[in-house]
């Protein structure tokens, strides 16, 4: 099997859908030798805010030392963006030749799910590199994921929030019951940030489960006003002068939770190297977050798509206007169908100067027309520009140098925008 035959047959396994269920990962896992178990792994949950605590945690146990998997979704424009080791994109010949292992194995029974072949994968490359510990991102909900088959040294819970209501329920109660499904008996769990419904599902659920629970604010924190300097304090240590690569003041509890991830896990000597620490949040990368890819005018891109995101962008957007108060803020903006459109849209209503419409080049994309609707009340310019690179070379036509342009929306958008900067093909798989 070549990479693009893998590529080919990974994309064909999206006729199967979305699948939320564990039984058939458990048999993928038993055929092939349950390489699930073969390494110590940390489990990362919630709605926003997963894949930055991932990628610090990584990035600091890499500059401790160890080799280390990370495994994220979705990817922006190539599909080995989600299985990393020390940072490195598992390579093509390792794509096809894990593919070819795994169709073999599901054959002729099963009917795995892409994400369930591609958390498969992930599991077969970090057991058989030998990394010391892997960092997995939850995909969908938590109780069902196909990464739940695994029993980690550390799980957390980042953040709950309204998001894919059709697969995880209608409430943020409803959906912190499925978030919680990652807590396993006497595993230590990283609370993060949130509302008072859910964390009363994420306690209860602890407490039946008998698995200690760390709570941001009350087990662990940071002070400071930026990721720029702040400090982690916990109950067993102080780690002071720290900088993190990654901007936005939101990514300071991503910062505590990936922190006392580290200290829950109980491998005291992860966070007894400072420097290593310091090292490894300094150098965290996480592409389309908050993403600076040019400047003059300032160009941003941020994989936000939903309304808790959109509070955290406005805030970051507040935050330039306030230090550049002669500056624009233009809105180069698409969204899939699915999602809270006027909902996402609200926080961003007063911190925008201008609004380019455009739209990412799969079927759930919403079509320019179809957002229009709801910018109706909005008494800036919109504009419209269906091809993403076309919505952001009007967008560098209408700044100024001093502006500030804001990709989001959508992370299939910034992988579309990402694709045609870099004037490569996207892989078709980044759900």
């Amino acid at each position: 099997m070549t990479y693009s035959s893998a590529i080919e047959y990974l994309y064909g396994l999206q006729k199967h859908g979305i699948k939320l269920g564990l039984e058939t990962m458990r048999v993928l896992c038993d055929r092939l030798g349950r390489p699930d178990a073969g390494f110590r792994s940390l489990h990362i949950g919630g709605t926003n805010g997963k894949g930055s605590t991932a990628a610090m945690a990584a990035a600091v146990l890499h500059a401790s030392g160890l080799r280390v998997g990370l495994y994220t979704s979705p990817h922006l424009v190539e599909f080995r963006e989600r299985i990393r080791v020390n940072g490195e994109m598992i390579p093509e010949a390792r794509v096809a030749a894990l593919t070819a292992r795994l169709r073999a194995a599901a054959e002729p029974d099963l009917e795995p799910t892409f994400f369930e072949i591609t958390t498969a994968m992930a599991f077969l490359h970090f057991a058989e590199s030998g990394v010391d510990a892997a960092v997995l991102e939850v995909g969908l909900g938590g109780r069902f994921d196909a990464t739940n088959v695994v029993t980690p040294m550390a799980c957390a819970v980042i953040t709950i929030g309204l998001d894919h209501q059709e697969y995880l329920g209608h409430t943020e109660e409803a959906i912190a019951f499925e978030k919680a499904g990652i807590i396993k008996p006497a595993v230590p769990v990283v609370m993060g940030r949130l509302g008072a419904a859910a964390q009363a599902v994420v306690r209860r659920t602890a407490e039946e489960r008998s698995a200690p629970l760390w709570e941001l604010g009350r087990d662990f924190r940071t002070e400071g006003t930026s990721p720029e300097r702040f400090s982690y304090h916990s109950r067993r240590r102080l780690l002071e002068d720290l900088s993190c690569n990654l901007p936005g003041r939101h990514q300071l509890d991503n910062a505590a939770c990936a922190l006392a991830l580290l200290e829950a896990a109980g491998q005291e000597r992860w966070l007894d190297d400072e420097r290593a620490v310091r090292r490894g949040l300094q150098a965290v990368q996480w592409e389309g977050r908050l993403e600076v890819i040019e400047r003059d005018p300032l160009v941003v891109l941020d994989g936000a798509h939903n309304p808790a995101a959109a509070e955290a962008l406005a805030e970051y957007l507040r935050g330039f206007r306030a230090a550049h108060p002669d500056a624009r803020v233009l809105l180069v903006f698409g969204m899939m169908r699915d999602k809270d459109l006027r909902g996402f849209l609200a926080p961003l209503h007063a911190v925008v100067s201008d609004v380019i419409l455009t739209q990412a080049g799969l079927a759930r994309s919403a079509s320019v027309e179809q957002l229009r609707p709801a910018f109706a009340a909005w008494r800036q310019p919109i504009h419209d520009a269906p091809v993403p690179a076309e919505a952001l070379a009007l967008a560098k036509r209408l700044a100024s140098p001093r502006d500030l342009i804001c990709v989001t929306g959508s992370l299939m958008l910034l992988g579309d925008m990402k694709a045609a900067l870099r004037g490569c093909g996207l892989s078709p798989l980044r759900g």
